[in-house]
């Protein structure tokens, strides 16, 4: 019987043994480009065999089988499939194995300027950041402005589309647009006068954008720019590498309708390409009285001249033109409908808006690599871009309806009855014309094998010109204007076009403007560095930039010629920010960042009352961030916990709101706002066909301290000044709760179902700096859409893509903004919990998209 135990464990020996040897091994790293991937998932096909990545994305499989495949895969890449062939006891090395994201992984994308554009994937120290690539920007947009594709991001609201198309507007932590730094291949391009972004500028961004990349908080930007909420980074295509192109149609809710044709050259064996994409959209408007059409066009020419240098021009514009609503009372809403909308009318019996926007804005720009050597290299943008437009709107006065629409034919009715023959309404252009130039530098280099180091030069110059003209004198011989200084009881007979292409070269002559008519100078130059280490597992960054920007003023209408110059305004600048963070195991990491701005005050806040006197109040913007975080990142499920606290001082905000058919600007001068607030988000795949996402923000955006408020009416004429407290007043137009949760489903090969679920909470009056704001009902939206990807072709390599979207599918009715503060006390007229008498929209009910998509 011994002797039988011991033949038994001798042959399972022997088996366990031979077993062993007879496996092979297969081992690689897994990598996205340029970092590892710890917890990537390897697993053998058509078994049960798997193993993770650790900490270095190096990992180690056994196989009882000599030849087979690998499937690697990891959250927010594409699987990939891997062939190997290994000898029994003998190991198999793959060597680094590359992972593409499947939100376009940047380093295929960013082809030209890739010391200039700030993309958070450069930065080895962890920020708050999102990432939206160019499929699911065109997927979702339809016919929305092209930052709606950020609506399912933390601590982002977008408001303002009930306005009219390109009226959106994003607020990021709470800070507006004007503080939100938006940069277009790493040039900024937020109003140099204002800060203000204006999306009917951009229409054609959904077209032409690779991804779009939001980084909340400090960001990765080295430039000395307002990124006091986060940095909004469009990165838009350049030429194409391979042949090819598509064409695309779309049709959404109120006629609207789209069309876009592209087509790629390739790059020739002498290294030159060229890419071209052209688009239409034209569309009645959700809203009464919001028509718009427009185009985009966009132009790219690639040379590489050899393995050092590499050259694109990039030419792109979306002249637009698009009529506007204007927020009304809700008791009107009630009355007339959640459409309603007073500024339109009808001449001779044709429609015709007497509000609107029209623009055209040609955007060129020059990159240039340079890799000097391995370790160092030069990136250089030249830019230009020369607006042309305005806005529509009216002067005199205007005939009314019975229910306040315009009534030009009773206008012209009176015009015509007119003694004089002067005009007592009319049609206006308030025209905002500019001519900007610039160019952004980087150098970077290697300093050792732990430290980079980046300096570059920002500089730009900018000339605006601002006037009145008339578009329409609706049956009158002239308009009188009696307050040009050096053109008195001026007679204007000229009229001028509001065509978005005419106006490139049309324009009025200075005898023919009227109301205003001065041109803005501003001149900024600003140096910024970076240096950042990273070994190991920790990684640690500084920034510094500095920056002197120069304004002036020359007033053709309201000064006389010796006093039309302004005198010369300087500003010196800077910001640092600092940080670092420490990865624990292969799937965690921590990071804190802080960072402090000295912020020139924008130009329009320099000169009192659109003059040329110097603002005494106006000195540099105080803004000190602080923020610290977690991320985690394994096989089924990555997310991130950020925390910021961002105070902001000596700063100057101007609301603006309608009373009796004219606008009021309210300029709160010294006021202080305190934002902080936790975030989270997170993407899991709990198996291949389903991706969820989710996200929740809880911020708390309040003034502190005292205001002087000045209100003015859109002549600039001062109505009342006065001291307010404002401590503890609630900033308003940016939901301070926001939920988000969304999925993606996999039905089919190729056919996918996606929804995502909002909830917006803690909403206030868009009022500017008030003690005591009023909160709007929160509410919650569902949006949902279907793909299908069909291949075509002998090889099947085109393909047709089918996109249909429902947006707000349960048709929730909710107000999406207000523009006044007027508290709901008992007795009131109350509708959804809110004084009738206050001024705001609705947001948009039910709509829908549909559009297809020919690759070839």
């Amino acid at each position: 019987m011994k002797t039988f135990k011991n033949w038994l464990l001798s042959g399972l020996l022997f088996l366990v043994v031979g077993t062993a040897f007879s496996q092979g091994k297969i081992t690689g790293t897994i990598t996205d480009g340029q970092g590892s991937l710890p917890g990537a998932n390897v697993a053998i096909k058509g078994t049960k065999i798997g193993a993770s990545a650790d900490f270095d994305g190096k990992f180690s499989i056994s196989s009882t089988v000599s030849t087979g495949e690998l499937v690697l895969s990891f959250i927010g890449f594409e699987p990939k499939t891997i062939k190997f062939s290994v000898a029994q006891g003998a190991t198999q090395n793959l060597g680094n194995i590359v992972l593409i994201s499947n939100s376009n992984e940047l380093s295929e994308i960013v082809v030209i300027g890739r010391g200039i554009i700030d993309l958070a994937k450069d930065r080895k120290t962890a920020i708050a950041v999102s990432t939206i690539r160019a499929e699911e920007i065109q997927a979702k947009i339809g016919a929305s402005d092209v930052i709606q594709a950020l609506v399912n991001t933390p601590s982002v609201y977008v408001a303002g589309q009930a306005g009219g198309y390109g009226d959106s507007r994003i607020s990021v932590r709470g800070f507006a647009q004007d503080n939100t730094a938006f940069l277009l291949n790493g040039q900024p391009i937020n109003g140099m006068e204002d800060g203000k972004m204006y999306w009917s500028n951009w229409s054609g961004m959904s077209d032409i954008a690779s991804i779009i990349q939001i980084q909340r908080g400090l960001g990765s930007s080295k430039l000395a720019i307002s990124s006091v909420g986060g940095t909004v980074n469009f990165v838009t295509k350049a030429t194409d590498k391979k042949q090819g192109g598509f064409a695309s149609f779309g049709q959404a809710n109120d006629n609207y309708f789209k069309s876009t044709i592209a087509y790629n050259t390739g790059m020739s064996k002498s290294g030159w390409g060229t890419s071209v994409l052209f688009s239409h959209w034209q569309g009645d408007g959700y809203n009464d009285g919001t028509k718009g059409q427009g185009q985009n066009y966009f132009i790219s020419v690639g040379y590489k001249a050899n393995d050092k240098h590499s050259f694109n021009f990039i030419l792109t514009g979306a002249p637009q033109t698009h009529d506007q609503n204007y927020g009304k009372r809700l008791s009107d809403f009630e009355k007339y409908g959640r459409k309603y909308n007073n500024n339109w009318g009808t001449l001779n019996g044709e429609y015709l808006s007497a509000v609107g926007n029209y623009y055209h804005k040609p955007v060129a720009n020059l990159n240039w690599d340079f890799d000097i050597n391995d370790k160092s290299s030069l990136s250089t943008v030249l830019y230009a871009s020369w607006g042309r437009g305005g806005s529509v709107g009216t002067v005199g006065s205007i005939k009314r309806t019975a229910t306040d629409n315009v009534d030009f034919d009773a206008t012209i009715a009176a015009n015509q009855a007119s003694a004089t023959g002067a005009a007592t309404g009319a049609l206006r252009n308030s025209v905002n014309n500019h001519a900007w130039y610039g160019m952004v530098t980087n150098f970077k280099t290697e300093l050792t094998e732990s430290i980079n180091f980046n300096m570059g030069l920002d500089l730009r110059t900018y000339k605006g010109t601002h006037f009145r003209q008339l578009t329409n004198l609706l049956g009158a011989d002239y308009y009188l204007d009696k307050y040009n200084v050096n053109i008195p009881n001026n007679k204007i007979y000229e009229t001028n076009t509001n065509n978005a292409w005419a106006v490139l070269t049309n324009t009025a002559s200075v005898e023919n403007r009227y109301s205003w008519d001065y041109d803005e100078t501003i001149s900024y130059g600003g140096f910024f560095s970076q240096i950042e280490y990273a070994k190991d597992n920790v990684s640690a960054f500084f920034q510094g930039a500095v920056s002197n920007q120069s304004h002036e003023r020359f007033d053709r209408y309201a000064y006389l010629p010796a006093d039309a110059k302004s005198e010369k305004v300087n500003n010196v600048g800077y910001n640092v920010k600092a940080g670092g963070s420490y990865k624990i195991g292969g799937s965690s990491s921590f990071y804190v960042n802080a960072g402090y701005y000295s912020r020139q005050p924008y130009h329009d806040n320099i000169y009192l009352n659109f003059g040329n006197e110097v603002n005494p109040l106006t000195k540099n913007e105080k803004v000190i961030g602080l923020e610290a975080g977690y991320s985690f990142k394994s096989q089924f499920l990555s997310g991130s916990i950020n925390a910021y606290r961002t105070s902001w001082k000596d700063r100057v905000t101007t609301s603006s709101n309608e009373v009796d058919n004219d606008l009021q600007y309210t300029t709160n001068e010294g006021v202080e706002q305190l934002h902080s607030g936790l975030e989270l988000d997170f993407v899991a795949k709990p198996f291949s066909k389903l991706d969820i996402s989710g996200f929740a923000s809880v911020g708390d955006y309040h003034y502190v301290g005292d205001a002087v408020k000045t209100v003015r009416d859109s002549d600039r004429n001062i109505l009342s000044s006065s001291r307010e407290d404002v401590d503890g007043g609630k900033v308003g137009d940016a939901a301070q709760v926001t939920i988000g949760l969304g999925f993606k489903y996999e039905i089919a090969t190729r056919f996918s179902i996606d929804a995502d679920w909002r909830n917006y909470e803690k909403l206030y009056a868009n009022v500017g700096s008030v003690k005591n704001n009023v909160e709007l009902p929160s509410y919650d939206l569902v949006d949902t859409g279907l793909s299908y990807k069909m291949l075509t072709g002998k090889d099947k390599n085109r393909s047709v893509v089918f996109r249909i979207n429902v947006n707000n599918v349960f048709d929730e009715i909710y107000v999406s903004e207000l523009t006044t503060n007027i508290a709901a006390n008992p007795g009131d007229v109350v509708i959804n919990g809110l004084n009738a008498s206050n001024k705001g929209y609705y947001g948009f009910g039910r709509t829908w998209n549909a559009s297809m998509r020919f690759n070839f």
